[in-house]
């Protein structure tokens, strides 16, 4: 439950847009009928309470981790609110990335040439894919790999990117460990703030340990570290704007 000898966690909002104002901005000039649907989808105004969002956890496998050089080679999602994990609405994608996978990146991921010889393009499931986002808060545990691959990864193909709101775990993360174990005088107690790594995050709630890399496991593992994080360090009333970028 959530500690109330604690100051309230500050996290770094300022450049949040109102995304279902920002939405009907960019339907205005989508020209994909994916894309364009998507936007045309009702999304959860600022104010909602977390306990009546409808979340989905969304992970990334990569060839690399520049999205202007690399490619998305799996996708995994998962449904989820504050109270129940939607297992049997999840989703998992093997991509074809059209190049040669490096030696370092399969050490990373296990997925090997022959699994994306014959995946799909992007573009095949992204009518799938945008489905299962339309109308959702997404979740990422790092924002700058799902965000910034998605929109690399249609502009290259469309000449359209894509915007979405979404929940960064690690940012929650951060800012507890910055609270708890920040300033001067804990470095001086020799208190640092931890590591903020998915499977370190988790481990502080007393959640399982996972097998990482994997799309559909991370996405899992962070729609239940968003879930442990709100009941320690928010409420279910808390306004969706408090955490959302």
């Amino acid at each position: 439950m959530p500690r109330p000898d604690k100051p309230r966690l500050q996290l770094n909002t300022r450049a949040t847009p109102n995304w279902p104002t920002f939405f009907q901005t960019l339907l205005e000039t989508a020209q994909d009928d994916r894309i364009r649907r998507y936007y045309q989808t009702p999304v959860a105004s600022g104010d909602t309470p977390l306990s009546e969002v409808e979340f989905v956890a969304l992970d990334f496998e990569t060839t690399g981790l520049n999205p202007l050089k690399d490619e998305i080679i799996s996708i995994g999602l998962v449904p989820f609110t504050l109270s129940r994990i939607r297992c049997r609405e999840s989703a998992h994608w093997i991509i074809n990335p059209n190049r040669p996978l490096s030696e370092e990146s399969v050490v990373i991921h296990g997925i090997t040439d022959s699994e994306v010889e014959n995946a799909p393009d992007l573009l095949n499931i992204l009518g799938q894919v945008l489905n299962a986002l339309a109308g959702k808060i997404v979740v990422v545990h790092y924002q700058h790999i799902e965000r910034s691959f998605m929109n690399q990864a249609l502009l290259s193909r469309l000449d359209e990117g894509i915007h979405f709101p979404l929940i960064d775990t690690m940012a929650i993360e951060s800012a507890v460990q910055q609270r708890d174990c920040g300033g001067w005088l804990n470095r001086l107690r020799g208190i640092r703030p931890g590591s903020v790594r998915l499977a370190k995050a988790r481990q502080r709630y007393g959640l399982p340990v996972y097998q990482p890399h994997h799309a559909l496991t991370d996405a899992l593992a962070t729609a239940e570290l968003l879930q442990a994080q709100i009941a320690y360090h928010f409420s279910p009333d808390t306004p969706l704007d408090t955490i959302w970028l």
